[in-house]
């Protein structure tokens, strides 16, 4: 078990393992929940969705909750370690991350047949659609955000590009200001993506 639990990689893959042999049991105990149709790999999707999304925001809320926070308590000696080493790695599945959310999304409206009413803000009179719609348009806020002001911004905060100590500063707030939009977004479109499931 250690080998497992010891390297990521393993511990990912035994995941993967684990909830396919879940599947597997629960199929052949209940007969139902297999993989046939396109009901099945649209939940596929959906999954792979909210898998993408709670990296994206468990992300965006690890910096807005507690590196940002705390980083003035952290000694100065040992900032280059946040800076150079952690969130370098934390950026890379933050964006990512959000990538994957946005196209996950877009593939479960679309295999659902409400992609275009719901970017479209339920103009059909869906109240699903207006309310998904709703979180979809929050979100590719978000995902614009993330790929277009916070990550660039960052790369120079944190000298990953050449960037002059004003510039690094100016860059530092900015990405700052950005992502804490997003954690004031993220609750009104977790909002609007759990109702469209499970109220309208």
């Amino acid at each position: 078990m250690a080998a497992i639990l010891s390297n990521l990689r393993n511990t990912v893959i035994a995941g993967v393992v684990l909830t396919v042999l879940m599947v597997v049991v629960v199929v052949s105990m209940t007969g139902e929940g297999g993989p046939a149709g396109h009901a099945y790999w649209t939940f596929v999707m959906r999954w792979l969705h909210v898998i993408s999304g709670v990296m994206w925001i468990g992300l965006l809320w690890y910096f807005n909750f507690v590196q940002i926070p705390n980083m003035p308590n952290i000694p100065d000696e040992h900032k280059p370690a946040i800076g150079k080493v952690i969130a370098p790695a934390a950026l890379f599945w933050f964006r990512w991350g959000a990538m994957a959310t946005i196209v996950t999304g877009l593939l479960v409206a679309t295999m659902n047949g409400y992609v275009l009413e719901a970017l479209m803000l339920g103009s059909d009179g869906v109240a699903k659609h207006t309310a998904i719609g709703i979180g979809m348009w929050m979100g590719i806020i978000m995902w614009f955000n993330v790929w277009f002001v916070i990550w660039p911004n960052q790369k120079k905060a944190l000298g990953i590009v050449e960037a002059s100590a004003e510039e690094k500063a100016a860059a530092g707030r900015t990405a700052m200001l950005f992502s804490r939009t997003n954690t004031l977004l993220s609750f009104p479109m977790l909002y609007a993506m759990v109702s469209a499931q499970n109220i309208y």
